[in-house]
């Protein structure tokens, strides 16, 4: 794999994306993709996958096909932890199931905070506060984003974490959290694609020095099967991306790869195929030009598949928006 990484960070470029895939082929997946090269994953509390994830760099790093410091591990914090009190048990629960004694990063998974929902009684707790209620739905508590990035700050200080940042958060919420943060974010991951660029919210993050992961690159190929996405909407079958994949040979996938990465972001597209991992990787061989960028740009249409205003009312039972 390219050696090229985000920034001044140690962060590859392109991350294994653990988001649905399934619990029974995880561990070989990670292993699979070790051995192809990857050194970057990105993991969360509510993929419910941790533990699988974690056997398969346990298994990697105990049979020697990797260093742990050669790996660059990402979990995040879910909704119902956001209490200062439940912010270092929750990094501690992820740090025992991925089989590890420190995070390169850890970030707040939503700007979202529900009630809390004990580790022995349902773990990951995913959306629903009570999934048997006659009308489950998310419960909200009022947990002060300040509260949770300060207990954030100590695990950092801590050494459970080497950094720490934000996930789904706008420019809005950084720049509030950039007023009392003592330790400043060191990363975003936010949804980006052709469909949705984000132009103004990157250009905020390269002025204050906060690095971007992309997830969902690709665009909405992850959402279909959630009834979230048709695919009709896919730029993957784009005449302006299947013309620019044919003149370099790649696929149209590896041109959104491309693409994500001369924007200056890190992306961390999802497979648990070993060729897709393969191509998926093998990005590092062409350039876009200045007008193919641009091409690819136009196709833009402010399209957020991952959105909590809508999945948390049509799956959820609860209006929750957060960016309008």
């Amino acid at each position: 794999m390219s050696k090229t990484t985000l920034g001044n960070s140690q962060m590859p470029l392109v991350g294994l994306g653990n988001w649905k895939i399934e619990k029974d082929v995880a561990a070989d997946v990670v292993q699979k993709a070790i051995e192809i090269g990857y050194r970057h994953f990105d993991c969360a509390c509510d993929y419910g996958n941790e533990s699988e994830v974690g056997d398969g760099l346990h298994a990697a790093i105990s049979n020697g096909s990797v260093q742990r410091e050669d790996l660059w591990i990402t979990s995040k914090l879910w909704n119902s932890y956001h209490a200062a009190e439940h912010v270092r048990p929750a990094i501690e629960k992820t740090l025992a199931d991925l089989k590890q004694d420190y995070l390169d990063l850890y970030l707040i998974h939503f700007p979202i905070a529900t009630k809390f929902v004990p580790f022995e009684e349902r773990y990951p707790p995913e959306w629903f506060f009570d999934p048997d209620a006659a009308e489950p739905k998310l419960e909200p508590v009022n947990v002060p984003i300040r509260e949770t990035w300060e207990a954030m700050e100590e695990l950092k200080r801590s050494g459970l974490v080497k950094n720490i940042g934000v996930c789904n958060f706008g420019c809005s919420l950084i720049r509030d959290l950039l007023s009392y943060a003592s330790i400043r974010p060191a990363f975003l991951q936010v949804e980006l694609h052709p469909m949705l660029t984000q132009e103004k919210l990157l250009r905020y993050c390269r002025q204050e020095s906060i690095e971007v992961t992309a997830f969902s690159p690709l665009g909405g190929e992850s959402y279909y099967s959630l009834g979230i996405a048709d695919r009709s909407e896919s730029t993957l079958e784009n005449p302006i991306v299947k013309d620019i994949a044919a003149a370099y040979s790649k696929t149209p996938a590896q041109v959104h790869l491309r693409w994500g990465i001369q924007r200056g972001t890190a992306v961390v597209p999802k497979t648990s195929q070993p060729e897709r991992l393969v191509e998926n990787l093998d990005v590092f061989d062409f350039e876009l030009s200045d007008e193919e960028m641009k091409q690819i740009a136009s196709l833009n249409q402010n399209r957020r598949f991952n959105d909590p205003g809508d999945f948390c009312e049509s799956a959820f039972n609860t209006f929750f928006p957060i960016y309008e």
